[in-house]
């Protein structure tokens, strides 16, 4: 062997086994000690203390979105894409569907999106809403959403976010149990509450986003109800010529009452605080590496979930890009783009962005379904680039580094970048747990880390969050800076925080990010929500997981997946269920 080889060989091999090795050994979380149930608990391994606002001074949603549009004044914050045209198309069987012809995106500056949220703001109470009462907006993911939540919260008026996907019993028990008197809504969901109009007791005025083909719902929700119908831009022209002071909120107000998507059941609302959700943004700061006005995200998962509404806070808190976009126009192939035009990704380019399992998935099983379809050397080489680059991911010095990951990402793994825009560098995963095998082919085959998070709308989405330079798959990270993670027993299902290897038990959060309760639903907030003797909030998540030695958290089960069966024996559902796909997968391959 030639000894230039070898003498270059040596080092890089000791260098990596002792990368390895520090790995191995770094504490993410560490235990500490707590009030309440007793149970065992870890921190952060960086703060001692919960983290309640990373900015100086800023103690609300309000405060922070106006810091920023007056530090990054003229940074591009919220970008739409231009909508070209629609056409429809008929697939091979005679069915019709439609296609969208989308063209670059147009961009507002920080000073024109904080200008749009002051005039809508001073709208609302020209049009006659009371700041004691509530707005739904009930949207698709959009820049209005943004800008209509930012003008709330500058007249300290509370917000009832409510999935679009909503069914009318859900939707209706939503806007009539917090008594919501104002709507923000889109054509679709216009559609829906002309639908259930007789059922909704407190519903006085409709702000509708101007789309194409509106007016029909326009002139029946006219003609049918007694509501005062207002298309978006007529808000913000009302504000803008006669402008009301903000009435800023404090930290212990409810900024959102969040419903649940009710699929076990009607939705129930979470009551959070601007405090609550600050801690949360805060804690992400600290994860994230190097988040700033350089980046650019990709928005299309509902804002009526927290994830993507934390997401965009954060963004807008930095002075960096957020760039609307939606999961049927999200790639080049997605069902609604026209051949031809480009996806929301490449249009966009984003440098970070976020999304669930069931999106990750599908990425994963559209670039293994194309990559069979080609089959011949095209298939072999990217198996071949592809365990390569596993082995090297799984720790081995003799998988392909350095150069030779160089040489696969330009032969191989450019083209599967390309399909989210090639410039992604980070992604976070919340939700489920991912799985190992997406989370492994993921990494690969986009070359990014990807942040596994796990948190519940009653914390905020605040748990724990893997770090950017832990490659470890099937866990959930450490503790966020703002969270204390606790395992209590749960001695019925069989877990213990005693057991080894590992504590187990149920993970119970606690922290400035655990949010008020339930509205209007007192013996539901007293089953899962306790104060302990120190003054820490906790939420009781009904979701049983594990330590492992360096601080990071692994979901191993829920509670209520977990029946009894006659002779007494506990039998979990989900590792049934687990084990019967695993089982079909076997059975189809052979």
């Amino acid at each position: 062997m030639n000894p230039y080889f070898v003498g270059l060989l040596v080092p890089i091999a000791v260098s990596l086994l002792l990368q390895k090795r520090r790995k191995a050994h770094k504490m993410r979380g560490v235990p500490i000690d707590v009030g309440g149930e007793p149970g065992y608990a870890i921190r952060n391994y960086r703060f001692e203390h919960p983290v309640e606002t990373h900015w100086e001074g800023v103690t609300t949603l309000a405060e922070l979105f106006e810091q920023s549009c007056k530090e990054y004044v003229h940074m591009p914050l919220l970008g739409t894409r231009k909508l070209i045209s629609r056409e429809e198309e008929l697939s091979p069987d005679g069915r019709s569907f439609e296609k969208l012809h989308l063209g670059e995106y147009d961009w507002k500056c920080y000073a024109e999106v904080f200008k749009s949220a002051c005039n809508f703001a001073s709208g609302l109470i020209r049009l006659g809403h009371q700041k004691s009462e509530r707005v739904a907006i009930f949207a698709e993911t959009r820049a209005e959403w943004q800008i209509a939540l930012q003008a709330c919260f500058r007249q300290n008026i509370t917000v009832v976010t409510i999935y679009a996907s909503l069914g009318e019993e859900a939707l209706c028990h939503s806007l009539n149990e917090t008594e919501v008197t104002t709507v923000v809504c889109g054509q679709k969901e216009l559609k829906k509450m002309i639908d259930i109009s007789a059922q909704l007791d407190t519903v006085k005025r409709v702000i509708y986003i101007n789309e194409e083909g509106i007016s029909a719902e326009v002139s029946l929700a006219q003609n049918s109800t007694s509501w005062i119908i207002e298309p978006f831009e007529e808000v913000d022209r009302l504000g803008n010529e006669a402008p009301v002071d903000a009435n800023m909120p404090l930290p212990s107000d409810v900024a959102v009452i969040m419903y649940t998507s009710g699929s076990t059941g009607l939705p129930k609302g979470v009551m959070m605080t601007h405090r609550n959700v600050l801690a949360t943004l805060s804690a992400v700061m600290t994860i994230v590496p190097e988040i700033g006005r350089k980046d650019v995200y990709l928005a299309y998962l509902p804002l009526a979930h927290i994830l993507e509404l934390a997401a965009e806070a954060l963004i807008a808190a930095v002075g960096a890009s957020i760039g609307y976009g939606s999961p049927l126009t999200l790639t080049d192939t997605s069902n609604k783009i026209k051949k031809g035009t480009l996806g929301d990704a490449s249009a966009l380019r984003p440098t970070l962005m976020t999304t669930v399992p069931a999106i990750l998935d599908r990425v994963r099983d559209g670039v293994r379904k194309k990559v069979d379809a080609k089959g011949g050397v095209a298939k072999q080489l990217f198996d071949v680039a592809y365990y390569r680059r596993l082995a090297a991911v799984n720790g081995s010095w003799l998988g392909a580094w350095g150069l030779e990951k160089l040489l696969w990402d330009m032969l191989v793994f450019k083209k599967v970048r390309a399909v989210l825009g090639g410039k992604i560098r980070f992604v976070l995963s919340g939700g489920a747990p991912l799985s190992g095998d997406t989370q492994r082919f993921i990494n690969i085959c986009l070359g990014v880390p990807i942040g596994q998070g796990y948190g519940l709308t009653e914390t905020c989405a605040g748990g724990t969050f893997s770090e950017y330079d832990d490659p470890s798959v099937g866990r959930v990270g450490a503790p966020l800076p703002c969270s204390y993670i606790k395992l209590i027993d749960w001695s019925e299902g069989g877990y213990l925080t005693s057991d080894s290897p590992m504590p187990r038990g149920e993970i119970v959060i606690g922290g400035p990010n655990v949010t008020k309760g339930y509205f209007k639903n007192e013996a539901k907030t007293n089953e899962v929500y306790k104060d302990d003797e120190r003054g820490m909030r906790w939420f009781y998540s009904g979701d049983i997981g594990r330590f492992h030695p360096d601080g990071c958290l692994e979901i191993i089960d829920r509670k209520k997946d977990i029946v009894k069966l006659q002779h007494g024996e506990y039998v979990s559902l989900g590792k049934v269920s687990n084990s019967l796909v695993l089982f079909r997968q076997v059975a189809v391959s052979t």
